[in-house]
């Protein structure tokens, strides 16, 4: 069973751990991204995720496991003419393929109606189909 669960503070932790896994993929894609000394890539503008009107962090759970996390941004951190924009998108390797991340876009789209705007980068082709 699918459930979407907003990340608490107190949650930071694991979702940085997340983050790094995310950047990690994204580096083949973004040659800027690189990792630091201490083995991981950081998302150094995390914690805003907590003080920033509009920008919603979610634990995406399948059996109460955890395959991953969507960053939603709302009005008014969009200051766009979309309602939501899915900004970061990430599934666990293990997950991937078995359509978790169809499922969640679906749940995204039925429980927040409104316009969407979602953001990817040109090179990476599967997040794009």
């Amino acid at each position: 069973m699918l459930t979407i669960e907003k990340v608490p503070k107190e949650q930071a932790g694991v979702l940085q751990n997340l983050y790094s896994l995310y950047l990690h993929d994204l580096s083949a894609y973004t040659p800027s991204l690189d990792i630091r000394e201490d083995g991981a890539f950081h998302f150094e503008e995390l914690p805003l995720f907590w003080k920033v009107e509009g920008l919603s962090p979610y634990f995406i759970k399948v059996d109460d496991k955890l395959t991953g996390f969507f960053l939603l941004l709302e009005q008014p951190a969009l200051q766009q003419e979309a309602d939501y924009c899915i900004n970061d998108f990430f599934i666990l390797n293990k997950y991937r393929g078995q359509g978790i991340a169809s499922k969640t876009v679906k749940d995204i789209f039925s429980h927040r109606k409104g316009t969407y705007m979602i953001i990817e980068l040109a090179g990476n082709k599967r997040a794009i189909s």
